[in-house]
């Protein structure tokens, strides 16, 4: 009927943001690498959100949200969650390649996805994501040098981007975009004390500014404004699966910026995890219009 175009229209705004989001949030990983040898992931990270928070402040206006407690109290475990998956993200980094780092944080959204999961074909998406990711991550040979530290790292990077999908849906529910500069900024407070206590004054070089400021925009400012636009307009659980592109951009961030080479099993591990996506986004045409969980 004629409900089909807008449906689709409807269906593929989201998932475009996503892409968008996702290809910036991993140039930004590999610029933020760069940053590390001067003040370390804990600084990096730091600089990160307090450049980030001034440029959502300045152009999102969060200050027009209406909070009552219990918004509030959302809005601060999904600001919280936001600082401990950056930190611990680039904790990882520190260590681990960018495309297995990624590939370890998406256990995250994997779990939201698996544990929303009500109809089969969505195990069939699940699970070729499942095969692509157990091919990104190195089985012998070069997974002996793995770290474990930084792989745990990311494997709690992963956690908190769980509770990031779900505390984000339920927040942007209620003030939209505006909840994500709130987040960012929550997430600086956090993260602060954390980042002042490694690298001190030396966060206050000035010839990091240039560095700094690209990577708050490309891996904060833009990207968690156009996934809190995407969060409200998709299930969870579809979410949760159309992230599973993150890899794949991730290994090819590190390839094009960092040098990193990709493996024949790598590349089938992308062709996986994009055909999982876009089964993903198919079937998300007949699905319900998601519902935002309000208690």
């Amino acid at each position: 009927m004629t409900q089909h175009p807008r449906s689709l229209a409807t269906t593929l705004f989201p998932v475009a943001l996503l892409i968008i989001a996702m290809a910036s949030i991993q140039s930004g990983a590999s610029l933020a690498k760069s940053m590390f040898p001067v003040v370390g992931a804990q600084g990096t990270t730091t600089l990160r959100l307090i450049f980030a928070s001034v440029i959502m402040l300045l152009i999102l206006r969060p200050w027009r949200a209406t909070l009552t407690a219990r918004t509030f109290a959302t809005v601060a475990i999904y600001g919280v969650a936001l600082g401990g998956m950056n930190l611990l993200f680039y904790m990882a980094l520190r260590s681990v390649p960018l495309g297995i780092a990624v590939a370890l944080e998406f256990t995250g959204p994997l779990a939201v996805a698996l544990y929303a999961s009500r109809r089969a074909i969505d195990f069939l998406w699940i699970g070729l994501a499942v095969i692509g990711l157990l091919l990104l991550i190195p089985t012998s040979g070069t997974s002996a040098s793995l770290d474990l530290v930084g792989a745990l790292y990311a494997l709690g990077a992963g956690a908190c981007w769980a509770l990031y999908i779900l505390f984000g849906q339920k927040a942007g529910a209620d003030n939209g975009v505006q909840t994500a500069a709130l987040g960012v900024m929550i997430a600086a407070l956090v993260v602060a004390p954390v980042g002042i206590a490694h690298a001190g004054s030396t966060l206050l070089t000035p010839a990091l500014i240039p560095a700094a400021l690209g990577v708050a925009i490309l891996s904060t400012a833009l990207p968690y404004s156009l996934e809190m636009v995407a969060l409200t307009r998709i299930p969870a659980r579809t979410f949760g699966t159309l992230m599973s592109i993150e890899p794949a951009f991730g290994a090819l961030s590190g390839l094009l910026f960092l040098g990193e080479y990709l493996s024949l099993a790598q590349w089938l591990a992308i062709a996986c995890i994009i055909c999982a996506s876009i089964g993903a986004t198919l079937t998300l045409r007949s699905e319900p219009k998601p519902v935002i969980a309000t208690d």
